[in-house]
């Protein structure tokens, strides 16, 4: 099982907590030998058949229903709708297209983000949590074949609502799905022989920890690797977009059903006597926000999500709705083009994956590659701005991009999310991918609302125009994300946690000596850890 404390333990004296029937370690100790961070119950250890279907739900949650074809045959509504003045009356003004679909997904968002943070702040507790992601599976799964009844122009406003409600589905249910793989690492056979090495002086902790973060990376990236290869399927289905939509819902459905019977149901933290699942969510979430700013690597790294999200989100909806202009809707062209770019993805991310395991390289330094390419893509699209013959204004250059795309940026998905991993305390995982999802969303609306703005304030009305903002906000972004210590993260990590199990043990009223766990709170947090060179 995943331990609460993600410092280097020490043995003590055994309490057994009874929510995981597991050993947790304690705080007040005299001695010296360390232990894994990460304590093992045989009946959670996972497994092969476990760890394929949660490989197996994402080849159908890959967004080509709700995040690629949803959008697009949604924007074919609009355009059909808006006829040759490529404008419709929607919120109150008539805008453009690209005005409509930047508003709608700022809405969405914004909607996201307090789901996101009253779910998020309960699922790090009890066995509930897969209940989450069945539930948000079945909503998406019904807009998906929900669009087989909205493919002409008279029903482009049940189209809003359906891509309304199915960005938000969609969004929840990979947030869900992805927090779970720190769990499925940290409980394989592999860690736990870590684990064993560490307690016989095998190994150092700072070798566990990078085992910890290569298990990780591996999980996380062949994820993605596995959804990229086998999705070639589709290029059979060009009978329209709205069958694109339902045909892809149903893969997802089909590939979703032996992650929902294969998951290992591994309880999450113990609710504190005196308060119930919905008092301790809050507590949770409350107690995180006022208390981030200790961990100053995690906020740090939150900033720089925040920004660089803000700018990739946006520049992919500005693009897409480009491409999907000059490709005139056509389902076959865009099909050839996602092929395309689902064949590139897969070999990008397994590059990435596996340069990153042969030269041993730090998750951090294969992310600032990814955000380096972020950067030139705004380059990219800002020469647009003063010129029609480079910049995403002919077909070859959308050949280009979702090859470009899909190889170098598409592995942000994996990493940035294996980047949370690394500034999140233990057993704090579902609430810190959902406050990480909820900051990812705040900038996914914010961004799209001011790129709006440029866009009708421009008198041209040029759609290109919000790269001189996103090429701004992206350089700013990696400067930031650049400063991110991930190994003074896991110091402030300890010290956090160590804080909280005191502040638990005077709410449950143990009678714990508040001055041993303050101050080995302090001893954890004073201890350093040797920067692993790249």
């Amino acid at each position: 099982m995943v331990s609460s404390d993600p410092g280097v333990a020490f043995e003590s004296e055994a309490v057994i907590d009874p929510m995981k029937n597991d050993v947790l370690i304690g705080y007040n100790t005299n001695e010296s030998h360390p232990i894994a961070p990460d304590q093992f119950n045989p009946e959670l250890e996972t497994t092969r058949k476990e760890i394929w279907s949660y490989y197996a739900y994402y080849i159908g949650d890959n967004g080509l229903s709700l995040f690629n074809f949803a959008p697009t045959a949604f924007q074919n509504l609009l355009y059909q709708a808006a006829g040759d003045s490529e404008t419709l009356h929607f919120a109150g003004a008539d805008r453009t297209i690209v005005s409509i679909v930047l508003l709608v997904n700022g809405i969405s968002f914004a909607i996201q983000s307090v789901i996101f943070l009253v779910l998020g702040s309960f699922a790090d507790y009890g066995t509930w949590r897969p209940t989450i992601l069945i539930a948000c599976s079945l909503v998406a799964w019904g807009v998906g074949f929900g669009w087989l009844g909205a493919h002409d122009a008279a029903k482009w406003e049940i189209g809003t609502g359906l891509y309304l409600v199915g960005l938000i589905a969609y969004q929840t249910t990979i947030t869900f799905w992805t927090a779970a793989f720190p769990g499925l690492a940290r409980n394989t056979p592999e860690m736990r022989q870590k684990a064993e090495e560490l307690a016989n002086g095998g190994i150092s902790r700072i070798e566990y920890d990078r085992a910890d973060a290569l298990k990780r990376s591996e999980i996380s990236n062949m994820a993605f690797y596995i959804q990229s290869i086998v999705n070639d399927s589709v290029e059979n289905n060009n009978y329209g977009l709205s069958v694109l939509v339902a045909f892809a819902s149903g893969v997802w459905l089909l590939s979703a059903i032996p992650w929902f019977l294969f998951e290992k149901r591994r309880p999450g933290q113990k609710i504190p006597a005196g308060m119930n699942m919905f008092m301790v969510g809050f507590w949770q979430l409350v107690r995180a926000m006022k208390q981030i700013y200790q961990l100053k690597q995690s906020l740090l790294y939150l900033i720089g999500y925040f920004l660089l999200g803000d700018s990739l989100n946006t520049a992919v909806t500005v693009i897409n709705t480009l491409q999907n202009q000059i490709v005139a809707y056509n389902s076959l062209q865009l099909t050839y083009l996602l092929l395309a770019g689902i064949a590139a993805q897969a070999v990008g991310i397994y590059s990435f994956w596996w340069a990153q395991k042969h030269y041993k390289l730090s998750v951090k330094f294969m992310f600032n590659i990814i955000v380096g390419s972020i950067i030139l893509l705004d380059i990219w699209g800002m020469i647009g701005i003063w010129t029609d013959k480079f910049g995403f204004h002919n077909l070859w250059e959308m050949w280009v991009y979702d090859i470009y795309y899909s190889a170098i940026i598409c592995p942000w998905y994996s990493y940035s999310q294996i980047m949370i991993s690394e500034v999140t305390p233990r057993g704090k995982e579902f609430l810190f991918f959902a406050l990480f999802s909820v900051i990812g969303k705040t900038s996914s609306f914010i961004g799209p609302l001011v790129s709006t703005a440029i866009i009708q304030a421009t008198p041209s009305g040029n759609s290109s125009t919000p790269f001189y903002f996103l090429f701004g906000l992206s350089l700013f972004a990696a400067v930031i994300i650049w400063f991110v210590d991930v190994e003074k993260s896991q110091l402030e990590q300890a010290e956090f946690l160590a804080k909280e199990a005191a502040a638990l043990q005077v709410i449950e009223g143990y009678g714990t000596d508040l001055g041993i766990v303050c101050q080995n709170s302090e001893q954890v947090s004073s201890m350093s850890v040797k920067k692993s060179s790249v």
